[in-house]
């Protein structure tokens, strides 16, 4: 099956602390259908110094994975979450918008 998500797409949040909040996406896990999107789900971590490498301890903070069924692709022309459908256009698949039926650019 194809991805509605890639990589750099701009989504938006649907549910959790960070429900509403549109970031970029910077990584995705297929195995496990996770993603990182930039300046969401925020946590702390507690870091242990490693001075062989030149590590500073203490708490720092990360992007942590949130679920890709969390997620929904952000429709600027809209200005809200959106539903992707695929199209072959010659000869190649295609995402675009259902409701504006507007191609999503790479």
């Amino acid at each position: 099956m194809a991805a509605k998500i890639h990589l750099n797409d701009v989504v938006i949040i649907l549910t959790g602390r960070d429900k509403g909040k549109v970031g970029i996406v910077k990584k995705i896990y297929r195995k496990n259908s996770m993603l990182i999107v930039q300046g969401i789900n925020i946590v702390k971590k507690h870091q242990k110094a490693i001075p062989e490498r030149q590590q500073m301890g203490g708490i720092i903070l990360q992007e942590s994975p949130i679920h890709i069924s969390n997620v929904s692709i952000f429709n600027k022309k809209t200005n809200e979450a959106d539903k992707v459908e695929f199209v072959w256009i010659s000869g190649k698949k295609k995402r675009r918008y259902k409701s504006t039926q507007e191609e999503l650019l790479k």
